[in-house]
């Protein structure tokens, strides 16, 4: 069988899962000194490689040191992605890149171009190191003074990593519910998780504008329209999510209720970030009422942006897909956004997704529903959802699933990070080209 790009990157997430897996099952691994359980281990790698944050042990309590250190550095190098870290070390030997792992960049990181393969690599690795260690920075002064500096120093480094890389992995038993109150902390993880899940080719746009205007070249400032999707459909899906869970949950006295409405603005934006990237929570989200859970469902399947650290379907998937339906309604078949037309190869791609990924939600909840029959159908749809999207959160059903239900969710957990085209790409191979042209006839639609 030919080791294709897709396959060569499919079957590097499964070689991480499997490392971390033996690491994860060693005495030294839990703080019982005893071997893990089998299926803990497996679940817990999985998770963390694919930056999900589902759990189904306390983190802070089951694991040792050595095995938290184990899963954030799990998490760092499914963050950045197999191919980028595994180019990374390859560059630290001395290699050159070749063809093959130009492409392999290419379709990991969804970059249309070939060129500055190493420049482009060694930037993510320098911006994600330059983030974290500001987000340590922020973070030190809270957990120092609440516990102490050596352990305070530990929780910044795992929780600026856990956000940065939209995880979700906490080393507090109720994630950050504990400090759900605290503007600051609350700032500081929200700001990782936007930065990370924004995709690092917006960050780079922004870089070279900063400089070229403190250069004083203001002729070269115009963005990209990536970046134009990216950044408006964030700042859109931000506001209506808050806008959302303040009105849905304003009365819950299980989550808002009892806040002042300042502090539910608060609860309800930290919410709205996280629910499209990362498994933090600041609520119960158990306590939440269908329709804030609903909402969340669609948040968390849209997801983050091309080239982050997050899933889901990503924005500029519906973004043009909304494209696609107001050129419909406008009677034109050219597909347009800020001006520019968008190819059909990727209106196509975006279809694909939406469809796969739909379909890789909907075979999940059924085997949830089939296995676990007495959970309530909201949260198995939302667990799925969450694990496909490799968001984390979860109503606090994730302990109770059984056997075959946590193996569920470790598959889609893994289809959801390597990408539902991807793995399909790695299944059938490479695609053959065809000279052939068929006839056209037309198709009642709707």
């Amino acid at each position: 069988m030919q080791m294709t790009v897709p396959r060569t990157i499919c079957l590097g997430f499964l070689v991480l899962i499997t490392v971390g897996t033996v690491l994860l099952l060693l005495p030294i691994s839990t703080t019982d000194k005893g071997w893990g359980d089998p299926l803990v281990s497996l679940f817990t790698a999985t998770s963390a490689v694919c930056v999900t944050g589902l759990i189904v042990v306390d983190t802070g309590t089951y694991f040792s040191t050595f095995g938290e250190a184990i899963i954030l550095a799990l998490i760092q190098v499914g963050g950045l992605g197999y191919m980028t870290a595994n180019t990374f070390l390859v560059l630290l030997v001395g290699r050159r890149l070749g063809l093959k792992e130009r492409l392999a960049i290419q379709q990991s990181m969804d970059n249309s171009g070939l060129a500055g393969g190493k420049p482009l690599v060694l930037s993510i690795i320098a911006m994600t190191l330059v983030f974290e260690l500001t987000g340590l920075f922020c973070l030190y002064p809270v957990f120092s003074q609440d516990y102490g500096p050596g352990y305070g120093l530990w929780l910044s480094v795992f929780h600026s990593i856990s956000a940065f890389n939209n995880a979700g992995f906490s080393l507090f038993e109720d994630s950050i519910v504990r400090y759900a109150l605290n503007p600051w902390v609350n700032a500081v993880i929200t700001a990782l998780v936007i930065l990370g899940g924004i995709g690092y080719q917006v960050i780079m746009e922004v870089l070279i504008w900063l400089r070229n205007r403190l250069a004083g070249n203001r002729s070269r400032g115009l963005f990209s329209l990536n970046f134009k999707v990216v950044t408006s459909t964030t700042a859109a899906l931000l506001a209506l999510g808050t806008a959302a869970f303040f009105v849905t949950e304003f009365n819950n006295p299980a989550t808002l209720g009892s806040a002042t409405p300042p502090l539910k603005l608060l609860l309800a934006w930290f919410q709205s970030v996280i629910a499209r990237t990362a498994g933090f929570n600041s609520i119960d989200i158990g306590g939440m009422g269908n329709a804030s859970l609903f909402i969340m469902i669609a948040l968390m399947f849209i997801g983050a942006s091309p080239g982050s650290t997050g899933g889901g379907i990503k924005t500029t998937t519906i973004r043009i897909l909304l494209a696609c339906t107001r050129m419909a309604l406008q009677g034109k078949e050219q597909v347009l956004c800020f001006r520019r037309q968008i190819p059909t190869s990727r209106v196509l791609k975006a279809i694909a997704v939406v469809v796969g990924s739909g379909l890789a939600v909907v075979s999940a909840t059924a085997l949830l529903a089939v296995s676990n029959p007495n959970l309530s159908f909201i949260k198995i749809l939302f667990e799925s959802v969450s694990a496909f999207a490799t968001v984390g959160l979860s109503t606090g059903i994730t302990g109770e699933l059984s056997d075959f239900g946590k193996y569920v969710i470790i598959v889609t957990m893994y289809l959801g990070r390597v990408g539902i085209l991807l793995f399909m790409g790695a299944l059938l191979g490479d695609p053959k080209p065809s000279a052939v042209q068929y006839p056209e006839e037309e198709l009642l639609i709707g």
